[in-house]
């Protein structure tokens, strides 16, 4: 059998409705058809039905992501052989396993991990949340220098576009004057009614004492004025941060591999 053409896709309607045939594994996707990032986004295809792939190209390094439920990962992984001629040579991918089975053979992976992906499926536990000493509170951009010096302190090397931030969704709390805890977003659309969180870390003395909760469920609150879709991911080895977000009335939807992916030296 042949193999089917890669479709590049260009109407940003169309992929929304598309997409929100089944939002759970899509919310970062949909995030993207935003006017801040649609842009940076490139999408391809095999067909109508089948998973849809996305080039997010921001920074040094581009991100691929394409996501199917298990059912789906014969799809997926048609669609990972198909994009092998339009793949950069080094990108971040978020790819189910089977998909990344396709591209090893062509493609040396590093920092490989499995992750969960998670959404809000019950919002009473955040509702009722309560922040006990921490006062939450919305972040600015004049707070930037604070928010990457807590990163440098509590999550290195974590992805963050600092577009971000002017969305308005980072909420932070202080301890003694320091910023201390935080939880932002990777993604977040009011048009299409989609948040995906990210950047939740807390200084390493303080974790255990209910500060990043405190951000998480602050942020879910306020987002749940503009999103009905709010998802993260989260490292599906880190059973402290499951449990966490179990506790916040997040459900697992389904795993994927990250990784970076570097183009091997052709023959």
């Amino acid at each position: 059998m042949s193999p089917r053409t890669l479709h590049s896709l260009h109407d940003r309607a169309a992929l929304g409705a598309r997409l929100l045939h089944d939002p759970a594994p899509h919310l970062l996707e949909l995030g993207d058809l935003d006017d801040l990032l649609w842009p940076h986004t490139s999408w391809y295809a095999l067909d109508d039905g089948g998973p849809v792939a996305l080039l997010y190209a921001v920074g040094e390094t581009p991100t691929v992501l394409v996501s199917a439920r298990p059912e789906r990962a014969a799809g997926a992984e048609e669609l990972a052989a198909a994009l092998l001629p339009v793949l950069p040579r080094r990108f971040i991918g978020h790819l189910p396993e089977g998909a990344v089975k396709v591209l090893e053979g062509s493609y040396r992976l590093s920092g490989r991990d499995t992750l969960l992906r998670m959404v809000l499926t019950d919002p009473t536990p955040t509702i009722a949340h309560e922040p006990g000493p921490w006062e939450p509170a919305v972040l600015t951009r004049s707070e930037l220098p604070e928010l990457l010096g807590l990163f440098a302190a509590a999550y290195p090397g974590n992805w963050f576009d600092d577009r971000m931030l002017d969305t308005g969704q980072y909420v932070g709390v202080r301890h003694e004057g320091r910023l201390a805890a935080v939880a932002g977003v990777h993604a977040w659309s009011a048009e299409q009614r989609v948040a995906v969180l990210g950047n939740v870390t807390a200084l390493p003395e303080l974790r255990g004492r209910g500060a990043a909760a405190a951000c998480v469920a602050a942020l879910c609150n306020r987002l749940a004025e503009t999103a009905d879709h709010i998802g993260l991911n989260v490292r599906a080895d880190n059973a402290t941060a499951v449990r966490l977000y179990e506790r916040l009335g997040f459900t697992g939807v389904t795993t994927f591999t990250e990784a970076l992916f570097t183009a091997l030296p052709s023959d």
